[in-house]
């Protein structure tokens, strides 16, 4: 039985930490219709930084420089590698994130010379307690409270304030918001930097957990997070954490199985039954194209 707490308890926090990641791909696609294949990355590159920031500086002042520089690094890449491409057919605009993706990676094989790097320890977070009787980290109890904490934030300001408004009418109509003088620019680069503080929250808590990092360590986590986003209804933020929160459950609950060895393979598994059976997700809509 506590085996089973524990592997539960695993599995949500797992999730939460899928659903910060999801929420980047979900925020980018419903406003540029766009897969945003280096967020991954971005999330591996911020445990990186955490590493060599904290190689030389306290903890408690890394991981706000983390955060800053993670939310600069994904300004930087949406002003570089998608701005440009604003009117340029989407295959192009795919071609550009996948070598933002690639670039990112071998930057990163460049400045860790391939060899794993092994994640800070973080105080308070990383401590070991029992909940009924299982044992587990610390961070797996915060991760969930703090994913609905920022959630709520991330929903006020969505429905709330004038750049979520915004957000919302780029969202439903790219052209027709340009058009009414709607900021395109700015809406988009907010966007990036939302989901880029999220990645990096996300990382945070992720190599709590899993405290090796390497070039790839953002490709699983990436296609998991991208999983979860298709799943809930990719372009919606709560079905995006809600995919994310069932695909950490039951990756968790698996790999404490015999069949362990399948559980990156049922993410993929899952994603195919969804594409074939319900396209647009959970909580997805269908959208009706003028041809």
């Amino acid at each position: 039985m506590e085996f089973f707490i524990s592997q539960v308890l695993s599995g949500i926090s797992l999730g939460g930490q899928y659903a910060l990641i999801a929420i980047g791909y979900t925020m980018v696609y419903g406003i540029l219709r766009l897969i945003n294949f280096a967020h991954g990355d971005v999330f591996m590159v911020a445990g990186l930084f955490m590493i060599y920031l904290s190689s030389s500086l306290p903890v408690f002042v890394s991981v706000p420089l983390v955060i800053i520089l993670t939310v600069a690094l994904g300004f930087i890449i949406e002003r570089a590698a998608y701005k440009p491409l604003r009117s340029a057919p989407r295959m192009s605009v795919m071609i550009s994130a996948i070598g933002v993706s690639y670039l990112l990676q071998n930057l990163a094989l460049y400045a860790t010379g391939g060899q794993p790097k092994t994640y800070t320890t973080i105080p308070f977070i990383s401590k070991t307690i029992k909940i009924l009787g299982a044992p587990t980290r610390i961070v797996t109890v915060i991760t969930p409270v703090l994913v609905i904490v920022l959630i709520v934030i991330l929903t006020l300001l969505i429905n709330h304030t004038k750049i979520g408004i915004a957000m919302r009418a780029v969202a439903k109509d790219f052209e027709t918001s340009q058009l009414m003088g709607v900021k395109i620019n700015s809406v988009i680069s907010i966007t990036f930097i939302i989901g880029s503080f999220l990645a990096a929250v996300g990382s945070l808590l992720y190599f709590t957990n899993y405290p090796t990092v390497v070039p790839l360590s953002g490709a699983m986590p990436g296609l998991k997070a991208f999983v979860a986003a298709v799943f809930g209804g990719i372009g919606s933020v709560p079905g995006a954490v809600i995919g994310a929160f069932i695909i950490g459950i039951c990756e968790t609950l698996i790999k404490g199985t015999d069949f362990s060895v399948f559980s990156d393979a049922f993410t993929v598994a899952l994603l195919i039954v969804i594409l074939g059976v319900k396209p647009t997700g959970m909580c997805g809509e269908k959208v009706t194209e003028k041809v």
